[in-house]
């Protein structure tokens, strides 16, 4: 950093050395302008002269008060408008002592609004020049009367400048800042839902094979003694299940990878084209599974095509915890429209999880379902057992589009 730019920082950390390095500057001025003489023997014509006792006060009273004017604005106005209402009054030859009121008003205009600026710079425009032309010692048309009007309007004018570039300025700041915001935020929004699809299919995958592996191992410690060949058959579907489970819990995680990670997964996200083999799991677990399918033909976005899957696949592991060793299910896909309806029904004894605000299953369930735009019923049926229905529509690119982010 160069010795400028030093000084330049410590100027603006301490801003009033600043405005007395300014007051000071002011005073040379005055006291320089204080010495020249405008009106010669002969007319306009330039010499010197030694100004009064009075005009040396004034100047060094409005000068100092200058120090002040980022604190007190409207008070270092009203001071240095004084002094320099009194030099235009009584000086004669004047001195410049209306620099200090000039330098005032550009402050005042530059730390307000505009309305107020008007008011300001007009009534000290014209309580200045007007006392110097009428009260002071000078003809009413003196040119030093014309400068205390155009100089007094110039500080205004300047003032409220340089205040609209400062507003200017934050105002753009200050978008850019925003949008930074706007992006930061879309971008934990997405991250937020990415996590809570993650969430959703690591919950569908474990509640599922966790269900399938406890009821397969209940069979086979049940007739180990008796049936080991029953129970050889009941472990290996134990390990198959627990393999499933690992594979799409790997494929699942996967989605977390960092580039530079090791290798992800290449297998595809399940959709109905595997629910014969995910009926066939439950029906391996003692489940009676019957499936009806009216969808062929209908190809479905990714997003639906996986949470027609889940949504089967949450509601068969509710049935096998909730409805008791002897229910039945049945589940329909059928495509009605530009919706494709999906039906889970079970005729169980046993007790689900209440319909609103129980269960991580069936929560699951309904974000999935609304997230893609969709309704999901859920609920008690008439004589016993439970019913799931959810109305998926067939094209939904926003849905998809959400998913995937």
């Amino acid at each position: 950093m160069s010795t400028l730019e030093r000084v330049r920082h410590g100027l603006k950390a301490h801003p009033m050395a600043l405005d007395a390095i300014l007051a000071a500057g002011v005073l040379a001025c005055m006291v320089a302008g204080s010495f020249v003489d405008p009106h010669g023997k002969d007319g306009v014509t330039w010499g010197l002269r030694s100004p009064d006792a009075l005009s040396l006060l004034l100047m060094a009273l409005g000068a100092a008060a200058l120090v002040l004017r980022r604190r007190l604005p409207r008070t270092v106005l009203a001071l240095t408008g004084c002094v320099s209402l009194v030099e235009s009054v009584t000086g004669d030859p004047r001195a410049p002592v209306a620099m200090s009121a000039v330098i005032a008003l550009y402050t005042v205009a530059s730390t307000t609004d505009r309305p107020t600026t008007w008011r300001i710079g007009l009534l000290t425009m014209t309580v200045l020049t007007g006392a110097a032309m009428l009260a002071g010692p000078l003809p009413w048309y003196a040119q030093e009367n014309l400068a205390i009007f155009a100089w007094t309007g110039i500080g205004a004018t300047a003032g409220d400048a340089v205040r609209s570039r400062r507003a200017f300025v934050q105002a753009i700041r200050e978008r850019a800042e925003r949008a930074e915001r706007t992006r930061e935020e879309e971008a934990r929004r997405r991250v937020a839902e990415e996590r809570l699809r993650i969430a959703r299919d690591l919950h569908d995958v474990v509640a599922h094979h966790i269900a399938l592996v406890n009821v397969q191992a209940g069979v086979a410690a049940h007739v180990m003694d008796k049936r080991p060949d029953q129970a050889k058959e009941a472990l290996a579907h134990v390990r198959e299940a627990s393999r499933s489970a690992l594979n799409e819990l790997r494929a699942t995680v996967g989605l977390l990878r960092q580039s530079g990670d090791p290798e992800a997964p290449t297998e595809p996200a399940p959709g109905l084209d595997r629910l014969d083999e995910l009926v066939g799991t439950f029906r391996n677990a003692g489940l009676r599974v019957e499936v009806a399918r009216a969808d062929h033909g209908t190809t479905l976005p990714a997003a639906v095509d996986l949470a027609a899957y889940r949504l089967i696949q949450e509601a068969l592991t509710n049935v096998r915890k909730h409805a008791g060793t002897e229910a039945k299910a049945e589940v329909s896909v059928v495509r009605v429209g530009p919706r494709i309806e999906i039906t889970v029904l079970d005729d169980g004894a046993g007790e689900h999880p209440p319909p609103e605000g129980g269960g991580h299953g069936l929560l699951g369930m309904r974000e999935r379902v609304t997230a893609l735009r969709g309704t999901l019923t859920t609920g008690p049926r008439y004589g016993g057992g439970f019913r799931v229905h959810a109305i998926l529509p067939v094209d939904n690119r926003s849905g998809t589009e959400g998913e995937a982010g």
